[in-house]
């Protein structure tokens, strides 16, 4: 069983590996520009299926390359992703730090603001936003640094202040450290296993909201694409022409698979109560 699990994470890695190389450099490979449009080429199927040579994975309803497409909103999604995951991931993790330094009426506030956002549908807040501020790539991304933030907050608190209360925290106070540098150069280190796999839980539910989002138009807009936007395009043609929306979505399914498959096999490892617990 061991064997296999190690297995099914070789193959999640394998499967990330892949998308992060083509992202970054498959446009180089592409005949194609992804605005190129050949209408006489239009919901023209994979070659195998009897499409064109020059169109390995067919193309939309306005003839443009699906290799390209996807490359673009692969790139596009995972950009998006990352950066809001990072965004989350600093803001929600200084929150979290701020709580357990000042205590008292400042984390009874932090931690109320937590669990508001926490208990309400963060699809509806970003629907509200969207619809009220009308969409940009720069809201977007902080919308997608907004999901999630609540988690690191939470876990960046606990664990702060479970390590303040260890013998060595306690001694570099007495020698007179600040607490930026007893934060940043021994609490932060100690945590940081713990932030990192919450990470790779956070990023394919980040992309599935970005994607969920430009599905239903609200989320990247032309000129730009992504995954979702691809996918929300094909759903007119299903019928006809499947493989606008196949593709997207059987790269979303791959890489969050595959993310959330690194990401419990990294909390295995990592976490040291789930080592007492199989030893």
């Amino acid at each position: 069983m061991r064997h296999g699990s190690n297995i099914i994470v070789v193959c999640a890695s394998v499967v990330l590996i892949l998308a992060i190389g083509v992202a970054v450099i498959g446009n180089i490979f592409t005949p194609h520009a992804v605005t190129d449009q050949a209408l006489l080429s239009r919901l023209k199927p994979p070659v195998w299926l009897g499409g064109e040579a020059e169109f390995p994975l067919g193309t939309d309803r306005i003839g443009r390359d699906m290799v390209a497409r996807l490359v673009a909103g692969l790139r596009m999604s995972l950009s998006v992703a990352l950066l809001g995951t990072l965004i989350g991931a600093i803001f929600g993790t200084l929150v979290g730090f701020i709580a357990a330094h000042f205590r008292g009426w400042v984390e009874e506030a932090l931690m109320m603001v937590v669990d508001l956002q926490a208990s309400l549908p963060f699809i509806l807040i970003a629907l509200t936003l969207l619809a009220f501020f009308g969409n940009s790539m720069l809201l977007f991304i902080i919308l997608m640094g907004m999901f999630g933030w609540e988690t690191y907050a939470r876990l960046a608190r606990g664990v702060v202040l479970s390590a303040r209360a260890q013998p060595y925290a306690r001694a570099i106070v007495a020698l007179g450290a600040r607490p930026d540098r007893l934060y940043l150069r021994h609490i932060l280190p100690n945590i940081a296993s713990a932030l990192i796999v919450q990470v790779t839980l956070t990023f394919p539910q980040i992309i599935l909201l970005e994607t969920s989002l430009s599905f239903l138009g609200l989320g990247i807009q032309p000129p730009n694409t992504s995954l979702g936007q691809i996918l929300g395009d094909g759903r007119d043609y299903l019928s006809t022409a499947w493989w606008i929306s196949v593709w997207p979505g059987l790269l979303i399914f791959l890489i969050t698979l595959s993310m959330s498959v690194l990401g419990d096999a990294l909390r295995d490892r990592l976490d040291p109560m789930l080592k007492q617990r199989t030893t």
